[in-house]
């Protein structure tokens, strides 16, 4: 009898696989699973890129510029007032400065009478007393000065001062020459024929001095003394020697 054969019974394949081959992971190590794959350990998507955020500066206004500048504008302006200010002082005290005087004294009248063409022709030889009281101060008298004299709003004639240098205390009587002619004069005689008549004849002087005032060796530039004389004559005759009277002046400057 043969010998039995042996009967070897096949293992399953399956379950001859060692048991860590079911729990290895279908995919590499670092690789990312693919949507099918298990949806707990999967990855979140990435967070998109975004541009980083400046806010944009406001527009310059025009405004902001035009302050500036007023401001600046201003402020030098202060500057420049606080400056004088002081220059003004120290003049103030230092030189201790007054203002000149004027006096219209006497008028000579060498020429008043009415020509064929009803025109008035008038010459007068003034007579006017300027004082410097100042003890540090002298008074350049230069051209462009312009006299005159008027009656109720119409100037009879017209002259200039001389030009000279009036040192610190000083008093000096100058003697004018005004000359002048009227047109149309008919009804402006028979005016002053009636207010001789009344004894009182009522003449405005009026007069612009450009002058120059000297500080010590320090010469100013140029002023502009605004004089105006008010006072009553007797009488225009012709040669006589007429007083002034009720003389009053009043004066400014200007720069």
């Amino acid at each position: 009898m043969a010998d039995h054969q042996r009967v070897h019974p096949l293992q399953d394949s399956d379950a001859a696989a060692p048991s860590n081959r079911a729990t290895a992971p279908l995919v590499g190590r670092g690789s990312f699973r693919s949507d099918g794959g298990d949806p707990e350990r999967q990855y979140p998507p990435p967070l998109p890129r975004t541009v980083p955020y400046f806010p944009s500066k406001p527009p310059r206004r025009r405004s902001s510029c035009f302050k500036k500048c007023l401001c600046w504008t201003i402020s030098l302006l202060l500057i420049l007032l606080i400056i004088l200010g002081i220059l003004a002082a120290v003049i103030f005290f230092v030189f201790q400065p007054k203002l000149p005087k004027y006096s219209a004294d006497s008028m000579r009248v060498t020429q008043f009478n009415l020509t064929s063409s009803n025109s008035l022709s008038a010459s007068f030889n003034l007579n006017i007393t300027a004082t410097n009281p100042n003890k540090k101060i002298g008074i350049y008298y230069v051209g462009g000065s312009h006299l005159s004299v008027w009656y109720t709003g119409t100037k009879l004639c017209e002259g200039s001062l001389p030009e000279f240098y009036q040192g610190h205390r000083n008093t000096t009587v100058l003697s004018l020459t005004l000359a002048g002619q009227t047109d149309n004069a008919m009804g402006l005689l028979q005016s002053l024929q009636a207010a001789q008549q009344s004894g009182k004849v009522p003449l405005n002087l009026r007069a612009k001095v450009p002058v120059r005032l000297k500080l010590g060796r320090l010469k100013l530039m140029k002023l502009k003394f605004l004089v105006k004389c008010r006072g009553d004559v007797h009488t225009l005759g012709e040669g006589e020697v007429i007083r002034i009277r009720d003389s009053s002046c009043k004066f400014r400057f200007r720069l």
